[in-house]
């Protein structure tokens, strides 16, 4: 895998590049490497040059986050799960940005980065353990440099911020990358971190997957110009790239670690995608937006994009694609399987671990708990 140095050396002296490889009518300029009838094209900024093995990777990991994810939903609403969100659509940007991540980079995600947790070799049933109500969160994140997923909006970004700072001090060779959605961009804890990050030098590059909907709010009532843009404003390059392009994800993102690394400070990517699904599986998203916008982007689908690309060239054959659904249709049992077999946790350990010492209240409250539940055992002569 390379990308074009001279073109990432270029990206930096001029700051963010708006122009597209190809600009439809009425379309937003950005970074696009791979059209949505699987053409590829080229970008004056950006490049790649990627093998058919790893162009075929690109697809299995997309392929089977999805599934993954549809398996999650599914155990949601048959009452397995208390809530998920889905990243249905977003997969490119996920899967792209992920693949860029050196293992000695550290990743800062929201709730919704299950592509990038697979691609830092998260076991994916060990997502599913808070959204059951089992754990805080199922990994160690410092085996997999994958930080616990993150509910409180915009705040990760304020703690990938004070992180690549300390392995900036340390003299480290790695980069930080924070994950957040269009919502989160309006956040203080956002603006914050840009403030530190820029005044620091610090090496984060600023993943924002613009997925069109912060909740029930479109973008337009979230900012007057393109997200990408708020860059300028903190003192460092911003770039909108096409969020179902998983090659262009991948040629920006990299470049972008790169420039952290080598201690030109941070970046701020856009990535232009769209959420597919509901923000979580308690929303309707019918109440708030139109069908005849989802099937638009459908039509953008990342998935069937790189598969356009791979039977346009040649690349891939009918073999690999059935045995993909079968590691697919395994994948699926597994997580299933698995979410049916966690077990229940104990019940007072909501308790333990509050405070290092002891503390009059949460003894109450342990107390109290303690009787409610006593008062549903079964009485016995």
């Amino acid at each position: 895998m390379t990308v074009d140095s001279t073109a990432a050396r270029k990206s930096r002296r001029s700051g963010a590049k708006r122009a597209g490889a190809k600009k439809a009518a009425g379309e937003p300029e950005l970074v696009q490497l791979l059209t949505p009838e699987g053409e590829r094209v080229e970008h004056p900024d950006y490049s790649i040059d990627l093998s058919p093995e790893e162009l075929r990777g690109l697809y299995r990991d997309m392929v089977l986050t999805r599934r993954f994810d549809g398996e999650a939903t599914t155990l949601q609403r048959q009452g397995e799960l208390g809530l998920w969100a889905s990243l249905l659509g977003q997969e490119a940007a996920q899967i792209g940005s992920g693949r860029a991540t050196r293992d000695d980079d550290y990743v800062f995600p929201t709730y919704r980065e299950h592509g990038v947790a697979w691609c830092r070799g998260v076991d994916p049933t060990n997502l599913l353990g808070m959204f059951r109500g089992v754990n805080h969160g199922g990994w160690d994140p410092n085996e997999n440099n994958f930080h616990l997923y993150t509910i409180v909006i915009g705040s990760q970004a304020l703690h990938a911020t004070g992180y690549a700072m300390g392995i900036a001090k340390d003299g480290a060779d790695s980069a930080v990358i924070a994950y957040f959605g269009d919502g989160a961009s309006s956040q203080g804890d956002v603006a914050e971190a840009f403030t530190f990050a820029a005044v620091y030098n610090a090496p984060v590059v600023f993943f924002c997957q613009n997925n069109q909907w912060a909740i029930s709010e479109p973008t337009e009532k979230q900012t007057r110009v393109p997200l990408y843009q708020r860059a300028q404003g903190y003192g460092f390059p911003g770039v909108r790239v096409d969020g179902n392009d998983v090659l262009a994800v991948l040629a920006v993102t990299k470049a972008a670690l790169d420039r952290a690394r080598t201690g030109e400070g941070p970046m701020l990517i856009e990535a232009f995608t769209y959420r597919m699904g509901a923000h979580t599986t308690s929303d309707d998203p019918t109440r708030y937006r139109r069908d005849e916008e989802r099937e638009l982007w459908e039509a953008k689908d990342p998935i069937l994009r790189l598969r356009a690309h791979l039977e346009r060239e040649g690349l891939a054959d009918e073999e690999f694609f059935a045995a993909l659904e079968s590691e697919s249709d395994a994948l699926a049992k597994r997580v299933r399987d698995t979410v049916r077999a966690m077990p229940d946790p104990d019940h007072m350990a909501m308790f333990e671990h509050t405070y290092a010492d002891g503390h009059a209240l949460v003894d109450e409250e342990r107390a109290q708990f303690a009787a409610y539940q006593a008062s549903f055992a079964e009485e016995t002569n």
